[in-house]
């Protein structure tokens, strides 16, 4: 079957290099009872040996294309079931139908923020996530406070999942190769509260703002919500910028934002 022709519009970058793909499956390590999903799988690059460890695989594929052609290039194997569908508007949660899924990809740049939050909405029933990403996703994905790549991910991401930055993947791995280097990530979904669940929303409000203007100070850039007594009250040092604030102490912003609301 003829390679296809990557798609601009889908950010479509297939991974080729067979050392980096096998070593992608030796970090996940799928067994035969495990329910795995993988997200966009082009070619079936990463398919095709995900497919020889697992008793059921299935994937989510946008491009018509490529769904219609996947189960043909493969070799029709059993187990494999293929959505033709975008990922970010599939309910991960019926789809799991009771089960704990592990999810995987080498996710299209462009869509890759958006759709980690539309799977921590889902994070109850996913056990973990390894995904191929643009490297400085990855680095604002793991980032600690204080340090330049710490924001708004970060904040989010600490809050629902841990990170670990697995790998860094080379532009030369892929067909066409990316102008960036790429970094594969393991997040392990964090169980959350219905405390935490239901300020969620006031806390992402919260670190939307005080990043959008994170050169300012808390005093600054969040004095619409609160005055520098009320930021002591909740332990918080009004001349900090955000990017020392921890995740925790955007949760104290968020809750009281929230009471206040209430």
């Amino acid at each position: 079957m003829k390679p296809h022709r990557p798609r601009k519009r889908f950010g479509q970058h297939f991974l080729q290099d067979l050392q980096v793909l096998d070593r992608i499956v030796a970090v996940i390590a799928p067994r035969p009872d495990q329910d795995l999903v993988e997200i966009g799988p082009g070619e079936g690059a990463l398919t095709a040996r995900l497919i020889e460890r697992c008793d059921r695989l299935e994937v989510i594929e946008l491009d018509r294309d490529l769904a219609a052609s996947l189960d043909a290039r493969l070799g029709e194997p059993p187990g494999l079931t293929i959505h033709q569908a975008d990922a970010l508007a599939v309910d991960f949660t019926a789809l799991a139908r009771g089960r704990t899924l592990r999810v995987v990809g080498n996710l299209p740049y462009n869509i890759s923020t958006p759709l980690l939050f539309h799977l921590f909405e889902h994070s109850a029933v996913i056990g973990d996530m390894h995904f191929l990403l643009q490297k400085e996703v990855v680095d604002r994905l793991v980032a600690a406070p204080g340090s330049k790549q710490y924001g708004r991910l970060s904040v989010m991401t600490g809050l629902r999942a841990s990170a670990s930055l697995l790998f860094e993947v080379p532009p030369g791995a892929f067909r066409p190769p990316p102008k960036v280097d790429s970094a594969v990530v393991r997040l392990v979904p964090l169980p959350a509260g219905e405390k935490l669940l239901d300020a969620l929303p006031m806390i992402d409000q919260v670190v939307r703002q005080a990043f959008s203007q994170r050169r300012k100070t808390l005093r600054n850039s969040l004095r619409q919500w609160f005055d520098e007594p009320g930021l002591k009250k909740l332990e918080i040092d009004p001349g900090l910028r955000p990017e020392s604030l921890t995740p925790d102490a955007f949760v104290r912003l968020g809750q009281e934002l929230g009471r206040r609301a209430a």
